[in-house]
C-alpha cells in the first residue's frame, strides 16, 4: 500500500458522489414504512406528488421534473394507472405526447399522504435551516448538470 497522496483523489472519502449516493439510498429506504400503508413505492410517491401539484402533465415533463427516463417512468405510470390514480391519454395537440391526469382516487390519496413528509422529517437529524441549505446546495449541483 502506497502512503503518498498521488491516489488521494481515488479514495472513497474524497468522493462527493459517495455520501450523496449513500444518503439518498438511505433516505429513500426510510420512506418505506410510511409509503407501504399507501401501497406506493418511493418512485410512485414522487410521481404522485407532481400530479397532486399539477393535476395533469405530459410524461416528458414529468420525466424531466423527476430526472427519470421513459424506460424507468413507464412501468411506474402503468402501475399507478392500474391502481386507478391516474389516466394516460395521447395529447390532442401532439399525438406523440402522452398526458397524465390525476383521477379522483389519486387526488384522495393526497390526504392520506399528508403526514409522510413530517414523519420522514423526524428521521433526518438536521435543523430546519440546515435542511434548507442542503436543499439549496443539492439543487445547485443538479442545475450544474443540466
Amino acid at each position: 500500500m502506497e502512503s503518498n497522496d498521488r491516489y488521494a483523489a481515488l479514495r472513497l472519502s474524497s468522493q462527493l458522489c459517495f455520501p450523496l449516493y449513500a444518503a439518498s439510498k438511505e433516505l429513500v429506504r426510510q420512506y418505506k414504512p410510511f409509503l407501504d400503508p399507501l401501497d406506493l413505492t418511493y418512485t410512485q410517491y414522487i410521481a404522485m406528488m407532481v400530479l397532486w401539484e399539477k393535476q395533469a402533465i405530459s410524461v416528458k415533463d414529468l420525466g424531466e421534473a423527476l430526472w427519470l427516463d421513459s424506460g424507468t417512468l413507464t412501468p411506474v405510470l402503468k402501475k399507478l394507472e392500474q391502481k386507478g390514480y391516474l389516466t394516460r391519454q395521447r395529447s390532442e395537440e401532439d399525438e406523440r405526447s402522452v398526458v397524465l391526469s390525476l383521477t379522483e382516487s389519486g387526488a384522495a390519496l393526497r390526504e392520506a399522504a399528508l403526514s409522510v413528509p413530517q414523519r420522514l422529517g423526524s428521521c433526518v437529524r438536521l435543523r430546519p435551516e440546515e435542511v434548507q441549505e442542503l436543499y439549496r446546495l443539492l439543487y445547485k449541483v443538479l442545475d450544474g448538470m443540466r
